[in-house]
C-alpha cells in the first residue's frame, strides 16, 4: 500500500485530541520533528536488530522466527493507524466521531486488557502444560535482556490489537449514527477496509500458536470479530450514504 508523500501529511502528528496515542508520541517530543517513514523504519530496525541480535547471541531459533513476525506485525499496525487516521481525517467526519475514535483513548485501554490476559496466560497457566510457549522461544532459563524485548514486543502487538478492535467498533457506530455522501463514504470505506486488512495481517501469528489452543481461539477469534463488525459497518456505511433512497426508488 501506498502512502501520501506531501509534506503537510508526511509528519505524525495533526492536531492533539484528535490522534492516537502512538501519533502523540512523536508530537510531545520537544523540538524532534520526524517523518512517518522514518519513525516506521526505525520502530522495526531497532526492534529487529534486537531481535536477530539476541536471538543469535543466546542461541534462540524459535524466538527469532516468532519475534520478527511480532515485529512485522506490530510494524504494520503502526502502518494501518496512520493511514486509518489520513482517510478518517480526509473524509471530515462529525467531530463526534473523531473524538470517540481518537481522544477517547479506550484502544489503550483495550491493548492494556489484552497485554494483562496475555501475560495471565504466560506465568499461570501457560506454564501447566507441556510445552509452555515462554521456553520453547526463550529457552528453560530466559535470559533477562531477550525476555524485556519479547514483553516490549508483546506489549506492541497488544496495542495495534486493541487499536484494530477500537476501530471497528467505532466504524459501526458511526455507520448506525451518520449519514454521508458518496464522497465521504468511499474515504471512510478505505479507512474500514484498512482495519479489516491489519486484523487479517495478524494471522502472521498464527503457526507459532498452534500448540497453544486458547491463544490460537483468541486471536483467530479477534480477527474474526474484527473483520464481522467492519463488514457490517460497510454495509450500513453504503446503505445509508445520501441519495441512496432516491436512487433506489428509480430504479425498476
Amino acid at each position: 500500500m501506498g502512502a501520501d508523500s506531501s509534506p503537510e501529511t508526511d509528519r505524525l502528528v495533526p492536531e492533539y485530541g484528535e490522534t492516537w496515542v502512538y501519533e502523540s508520541i512523536f508530537g510531545a517530543l520537544p523540538g524532534i520533528h520526524i517523518s512517518e517513514r522514518l519513525a516506521l523504519a526505525l520502530q522495526f530496525s531497532l526492534f529487529e536488530a534486537g531481535v536477530l541480535v539476541l536471538a543469535w547471541y543466546y542461541g534462540l531459533l524459535d524466538g527469532a522466527l516468532a519475534g520478527t513476525a511480532a515485529v512485522v506485525v506490530a510494524t504494520a499496525g503502526s502502518v494501518e493507524m496512520l493511514r486509518i487516521s489520513k482517510h478518517v481525517r480526509r473524509a471530515d467526519p462529525p467531530e463526534s466521531y473523531r473524538r470517540l475514535l481518537f481522544g477517547s483513548s479506550i484502544e489503550v485501554v483495550l491493548g492494556v486488557l489484552a497485554f494483562v490476559a496475555l501475560l495471565t496466560y504466560l506465568f499461570v497457566v501457560d506454564p501447566r502444560s507441556t510445552r509452555p510457549l515462554v521456553t520453547g522461544l526463550l529457552g528453560p532459563e530466559p535470559p533477562l535482556a531477550a525476555t524485556y524485548l519479547t514483553l516490549l514486543i508483546l506489549w506492541d502487538v497488544c496495542y495495534r490489537i486493541g487499536t484494530g478492535w477500537w476501530a471497528s467498533v467505532a466504524a459501526l457506530w458511526r455507520s448506525a449514527r451518520f449519514r454521508f455522501t458518496p464522497e465521504q463514504t468511499r474515504v471512510l470505506a478505505r479507512a474500514d477496509l484498512e482495519t479489516m486488512g491489519f486484523g487479517i495481517l495478524q494471522l502472521l501469528l498464527v503457526p507459532f500458536l498452534l500448540d497453544h489452543t486458547i491463544l490460537l481461539v483468541a486471536v483467530v477469534g479477534h480477527v474474526v470479530a474484527v473483520a464481522t463488525v467492519t463488514t457490517l459497518s460497510l454495509v450500513v456505511l453504503y446503505r445509508r450514504t445520501e441519495g441512496t433512497d432516491a436512487i433506489t426508488k428509480l430504479s425498476p
